[in-house]
């Protein structure tokens, strides 16, 4: 190397040289082809040379960083170029590569690498739709030697990677002007529209370069082995044969498929297994049809359940390293497994940058076993530089949903449209649940263009678990109060469940305050606590009320944030009617495995009034009235009977038969279709999606803000750990309280912090309580979960 290339810096903190970042990257590239395998729609449109494309894109992404303007804001000599380097590594290219389609698709993953066309931040089109003498004016002084120095480095490294390229040039010719030329060629190349096909491969291209790069950055590298594969069946059957027991009939049908799944299962049935039995034969069988290790992806609706299930994972295979967190609090899941409450500031400190190193990996796609939400992986239809590589991370990859929600038309529309989308990538989808009405397992079919096998457990010798009780009165009732208040006093292990954060907060004061019994025995959970508290929370309910605990008397009273998160055991169930699966689930956490005889699940009913904004009645605010009323005609047939599990998914049938369920079943087609026009063709495919991202933030994001009481130890926490910003912040994110998208207006942003600020009022005990915001905008618990 010379002396010139050999000064030539990619990155100033670190300092990175420019050709070792660009030979990493490559290696990234190779790495991900490698893992990633034969993507057959991007083969359809671009013959064989997706992948080459992807290499040489990788290897000449920045090269464009050569000129003075940008080595000298590297040296900090100047504040800010102003120009973008990727419009200069364009001039590269014609240099290496012949006209023709390879050159096309190699330019258009290295300029999108960092920004769009048009829209969003800093978009290229019109800042370079401009007369080349004004690029030439802008990018100036361009050292030649580095450009021919270069130019014969690049050649030479692609020619021993096996790249197609021409023979290194001297050098000759104008940087700027090829640069010009390739830029507008791709303006006339993509300003059209683009049939779908042509999009998704283009998305596919720039995920792979940006994810190249990123990786690279980060020094970071791909895990190129899958836990959860051949092998994993014989590890499964031993382990259970050391229990005294073996594979239940429907698991192994599971582990026989080859193709999509529908298991309907009930809690306790070892559903989990089945789905990761079918996980790990599809595993085989994708990476035979496509090469590549195929990623598998278990996802679930709430974080609870997700930490609880990484745990789990990570304990079957014997290596919790090899299983992913995949959702927006993944920092603070691995911070919470790391610390305990007596460790000074210097453990702290330690276990939040190996808590922040873990979750950054995920974030860049380390782990080829990953557990998380649906709607961490949906967000690849926002494509763009952020988003696109968790698309060409998701292509021959297996999907494992769990406990989908049905009765959300929206959301579930949604996740169809982008299980569609994963088909068309090549992978494979399991839907498991205890409560899979058969509405939903036709819209699944209609959606899936592949064969979908439906593998249902056999519950005709299944011990029942539950008896259903139905009272007349409202779950915060006084009577009602006194009955659970008999249950406790008996000494029983007592679930409470309500539909909203008021009433469960007015029900643990009941329950508690004045009562005599001891508050130790007692627990508050729903969504509304800060993190830290949250986590010690369910930490203390499943060391008291486990599965596999010594049955102990005691209190938790909670939203539907227990329907399908802890794994826990109660001897009684008190709940507001809801949505039938939403109840199922309930029922589900009461004598769990059937050790007891039917235990009491006593239903109360809700109160029906329209949301403050009007519109139809909803169940306590939060649930549609219709569902909710159907269901509670159907629980009056059998009320003082033993639950039929297997009876119980025709009651779900029956709701979802009705003019309400057909209502149903239009929405979430509607919303299907909505989903795939408006995120998934990619007509535009380097067009930003800003607006649709807020759209997506409101639908499956809310807010977290810090109380006003926490700011100065939220500004500590972040200063406790020096030379990682990163582990600081995750230290005070400790202290975040999530909230509703829509009570952003109650919070102020603080720029000095990078948080928002609340003035509430605030119980370690309670969670989060009255907001101190303008009227119009007044928070009440009520309203949401």
């Amino acid at each position: 190397m010379t002396a010139t290339l050999g000064r030539m810096l990619a990155k100033s903190s670190p300092k990175e040289l420019l050709t070792g970042h660009l030979a990493a990257t490559l290696a990234g590239a190779g790495a991900l082809e490698e893992r990633v395998g034969r993507i057959a729609v991007a083969e359809q449109v671009t013959g064989a040379i997706f992948w080459t494309a992807v290499r040489l894109a990788a290897l000449c992404h920045d090269a464009g960083k050569v000129p003075d303007g940008f080595q000298a804001m590297l040296a900090g000599r100047i504040r800010s170029w102003g120009e973008r380097h990727e419009v200069v590594s364009l001039g590269f290219l014609p240099r290496l590569i012949a006209e023709g389609p390879l050159l096309t698709w190699v330019a258009t993953g290295v300029v999108t690498h960092h920004r769009s066309f048009e829209g969003g931040r800093g978009p290229l089109t019109p800042f370079y739709a401009v007369p080349v003498e004004e690029w030439r004016e802008r990018l100036h002084p361009i050292p030649p030697e580095a450009v021919a120095e270069l130019t014969t480095w690049l050649a030479g490294t692609a020619a021993s990677a096996g790249l197609p390229v021409l023979p290194a040039s001297s050098g000759a010719g104008d940087l700027v002007e090829a640069s010009w030329q390739v830029f507008h060629h791709l303006l006339d190349t993509w300003e059209l529209p683009v049939d779908p096909d042509t999009g998704l491969t283009a998305v596919l291209l720039q995920g792979a370069v940006t994810l190249a790069d990123h990786v690279s950055s980060a020094h970071g590298r791909l895990d190129t082995r899958q836990p959860l594969g051949a092998g994993f069946r014989s590890l499964l059957e031993k382990k259970f044969t050391d229990q005294g027991r073996a594979l239940y009939p429907h698991q192994a049908r599971a582990a026989e498929v080859d193709g999509h799944l529908l298991l309907r299962a009930p809690t306790g049935s070892g559903k989990t297994e089945s789905g990761l039995l079918w996980a790990a034969s599809q595993v085989v069988t994708t990476a035979g049809r496509v090469g590549g290790v195929p990623r598998v992806f278990f996802t679930l609706p709430y974080l609870a359940s997700i930490n609880a299930m990484a745990g789990r994972l990570g304990r079957l295979l014997g290596d919790e390293s090899a299983v992913g967190v995949m959702h927006s609090r993944a920092g603070s899941y691995h911070l919470s497994t790391a610390i305990c409450p007596q460790d000074g500031d210097e453990a702290e400190a330690t276990a939040a940058r190996k808590a922040a190193s873990r979750a950054a990996a995920t974030r860049l796609f380390q782990e080829t076993l990953r557990v998380g939400t649906p709607y961490q992986i949906l967000r690849g239809a926002l494509a763009g530089p952020a988003h696109a590589g968790i698309l060409v991370d998701a292509a021959n990859s297996v999907f494992v949903l769990d406990e989908l929600h049905a009765y959300d038309p929206r959301r579930l529309g949604y996740i169809l449209a982008t299980a569609r989308l994963w088909e068309r990538l090549g992978g494979r989808i399991a839907v498991l649940s205890a409560t899979l009405p058969d509405a939903l397992t036709a819209l699944f079919r209609d959606t899936l263009h592949g064969d979908v096998q439906l593998v249902e457990a056999d519950t005709t010798d299944s011990r029942r678990r539950h008896r259903l009780r139905l009272r007349d009165r409202h779950l915060t009732d006084p009577a009602t109060i006194e009955e659970i208040g008999r249950s406790l006093d008996a000494g029983r292990a007592v679930l409470v469940v309500a539909n909203n954060v008021a009433d469960a907060q007015h029900l643990y004061a009941e329950l508690t305050q004045g009562s005599g019994r001891e508050p130790e025995d007692a627990y508050l959970l729903h969504s509304r606590f800060r993190r830290m508290d949250r986590a010690a929370l369910e930490q203390a309910i499943t060391e008291r009320f486990g599965v596999d605990r010594p049955r102990r008397g005691g209190l938790v009273v909670a939203t539907q944030v227990v329907e399908v998160s802890l794994d826990v055991d109660f001897d009684v169930l008190f709940t507001s009617a809801a949505p039938l699966e939403a109840l199922l689930q309930r029922f589900g956490r009461v004598n769990r495995i059937a050790a007891r005889p039917p235990a009491d699940v006593i239903v109360h009913p809700a109160a029906f009034a329209p949301r403050k904004g009007g519109g139809p009645e909803h169940a306590d605010g939060v649930y549609l009235g219709a569902p909710v009323e159907i269901t509670w005609r159907i629980l009056g047939r059998h009320e003082g009977a033993d639950v039929d599990e297997g009876e119980a998914r025709t009651w779900l049938d029956e709701v979802y038969d009705s003019t309400w369920g057909h209502d149903w079943y239009a929405e979430v087609t509607r919303s299907r279709v909505t989903f795939e026009d408006a995120f998934l063709r990619f007509a535009h495919p380097f067009v930003a999606r800003d607006d649709l991202a807020q759209l997506f933030d409101k639908l499956f994001d809310g807010t977290e803000a810090v109380l006003e009481q926490d700011r100065d130890a939220y500004q500590a926490a972040l200063r406790q750990v020096d030379g990682s910003a990163a582990a600081g912040r995750l230290l005070a994110e400790r202290y975040l309280v999530p909230m509703p998208h829509w009570t952003t207006p109650l919070t102020t942003w603080e720029k000095r912090i990078g948080a928002r600020i609340v003035n509430a009022d605030y119980d370690e005990r309670l969670g989060l309580g009255q907001v101190h915001g303008p009227a119009a905008q007044r928070y009440e618990a009520g309203e949401v979960l």
